[in-house]
């Protein structure tokens, strides 16, 4: 699957009490396969809502999303889900780790109901090895830091060798000098593995070490700029 991620003219709007509230309005961006992209602005700008819709948990309002070739608004709620399982893996602020399985078994945790054609406690212990925990594997998450946490859910969103990871705020949580290595983690998976990175971050000094930098203010891209690493 090639041809990246397009969105053309994408909004999205929230209703309450009768008023409706533009997230997005009228967004058009592509993001290409393997790039290193972060998305910065201030809280309320769009950059979550934007993720969302790209990892398709959530649908524009008019507007349409191309994944590949498919339009994802067009797929039936089945196929969009395994559709979603095979391309994207997602990264959040809070690790959302299950507090009573391992780290191998959280980063298994995908797997359990799906049937694959490795040994899926192998393919764990590999994602754990590439991501610097292989001595890890039978810690519980209270057991670890913040940022071992973080890093054993990049290994869990690895797991089904996505052709992008989505990363919300994966520092967020984390001391600056902690958060400093997860990006350099996702930068060498980027460069590793070709997967594509999409990083929402506040951190203007990690967002500017991107291939390119998408800079949004209400709603809207006000800026996308090539960064540091190009």
């Amino acid at each position: 699957m090639g041809n990246g991620i397009v969105c053309e003219s994408v909004t999205k709007e929230f209703k309450g009490d009768g008023i409706g509230t533009k997230a997005l309005d009228g967004v058009d961006l592509t993001f290409h396969d393997g790039e290193f992209v972060s998305i910065v602005g201030t809280s309320g700008s769009g950059k979550s809502t934007l993720l969302s819709l790209i990892g398709t948990l959530d649908a524009p309002t008019s507007g349409t999303v191309m994944i590949g070739e498919k339009d994802v608004r067009k797929m039936k709620k089945n196929d969009l889900a395994d559709f979603r399982f095979e391309t994207i893996g997602f990264i959040f602020q809070q690790f959302h780790l299950l507090p009573t399985l391992t780290s191998l078994e959280n980063v298994m945790a995908p797997l359990f109901s799906r049937k694959v054609s490795y040994n899926k406690k192998e393919k764990a212990m590999a994602v754990l090895e590439k991501v610097g925990l292989k001595d890890k594997v039978n810690s519980l998450p209270s057991q670890l830091s913040g940022g071992q946490q973080q890093r054993v859910a990049i290994a869990r969103a690895l797991i089904h060798e996505p052709k992008w990871l989505l990363a919300d705020e994966p520092t967020g949580n984390l001391d600056s000098e902690t958060g400093e290595v997860i990006f350099e983690t996702l930068s060498a998976l980027n460069r590793e593995t070709g997967c594509g990175v999409i990083f929402v971050t506040h951190d203007p000094a990690l967002a500017a070490k991107a291939d390119r930098i998408i800079e949004m203010k209400d709603a809207r891209v006000i800026s996308d700029r090539a960064g540091m690493a190009l």
